[in-house]
């Protein structure tokens, strides 16, 4: 279903994101991981995507797998790094002929095992550019939805690591959403007051796109020092650095911890009117369950809050 046509049926979205497996017997423990969450009923599901080699291909058939063997409606993601014009037109041809309703347009990180690639050698080398090449392939009536594909991309509450300059980093969005972003993801965030203030600066950048949440639990602590690595600097508030040391390295409690936590963001977020939230699941299906419990969500589609 598109993303205009989720939104119309409900105001608040609910989604989770997979990676793609590296291997067969990953793949497989995926599949358990989707079958728990698609009872759920996730408005999407988005699928993480490595540049170049077989992750680049795993992605493309998680994707396909997805779409046809399970309930969930895929939103893949297509980066510019490390990809030719052809190739985003093939994985586009690909992903209309299945009907993926959903992309995300990202610029992407150039893969650790390419050393001193030159970015220069992209198709594309900033997302509102890839933005502009999936509104054209649009145009071409190719995919079965009238509207083709809608498109996200992502957004930074707590500023994008590499634009310090946070006015810049506003027209830089505002320049996606102008080429044709349908929809906003953000990256995760554990103090809801840097969503609010980015979705009210949005707003005063002439920014009226659906903007969903990015909301990660912490499941150890070695894992919340590894997030923050992974999301490039992302801030852990005093409040929850406090309450995972009390924890003093029982993983069980501290997994507890990071449910609280991120169930109490997700209760305060719907009650402010929220877009949507989409959960950054690691593949584990754990967490999420318990905080759609703990939220008394039993549905995602159709929620009003």
């Amino acid at each position: 279903m598109h993303i205009r046509d989720i939104f119309e049926q409900s105001p608040t979205t609910f989604s989770f994101e997979f990676m793609p497996p590296k291997t067969d017997a990953a793949a497989e423990q995926l599949v358990v991981i989707v079958d728990e969450l698609q009872k759920l009923r996730p408005s999407f599901v988005s699928v993480t995507y490595g540049a170049g080699g077989s992750t680049r291909q795993r992605t493309n058939d998680l994707v396909v797998r997805l779409k046809t063997e399970t309930t969930c409606d895929p939103a893949p993601h297509i980066t510019c790094v490390c990809h030719s014009e052809a190739d985003i037109q093939q994985i586009l041809q690909r992903y209309a002929e299945h009907n993926i309703s959903n992309v995300m347009a990202l610029s992407g990180d150039t893969p650790k095992s390419v050393v001193g690639y030159d970015r220069s050698q992209d198709a594309y080398r900033y997302a509102a550019d890839l933005v502009r090449a999936i509104k054209k392939f649009n145009e071409t009536g190719v995919h079965p939805h009238p509207d083709g594909f809608g498109i996200g991309v992502a957004g930074y509450p707590e500023g994008h690591p590499s634009t310090p300059n946070r006015l810049l980093e506003m027209d830089y969005l505002k320049a996606k959403v102008n080429e044709g972003a349908d929809y906003i993801v953000t990256q995760l965030f554990f103090d809801n007051r840097d969503f609010y203030d980015f979705r009210e600066r949005c707003d005063l950048a002439g920014i009226h796109v659906p903007i969903i949440a990015g909301i990660m639990p912490v499941i150890t602590e070695d894992g919340m020092r590894r997030m923050s690595q992974l999301a490039l600097g992302t801030r852990i508030p005093a409040r929850l650095l406090r309450a995972v040391k009390r924890c003093e390295g029982d993983d069980e409690y501290v997994r507890k911890v990071g449910v609280q936590w991120a169930t109490e963001q997700c209760r305060d977020l719907l009650d402010n009117r929220a877009n949507g939230i989409h959960f950054y699941t690691f593949n584990r299906s754990t967490a999420a369950r318990e905080i759609y419990a703990n939220l008394g969500v039993k549905d995602s589609r159709g929620l009003a809050v």
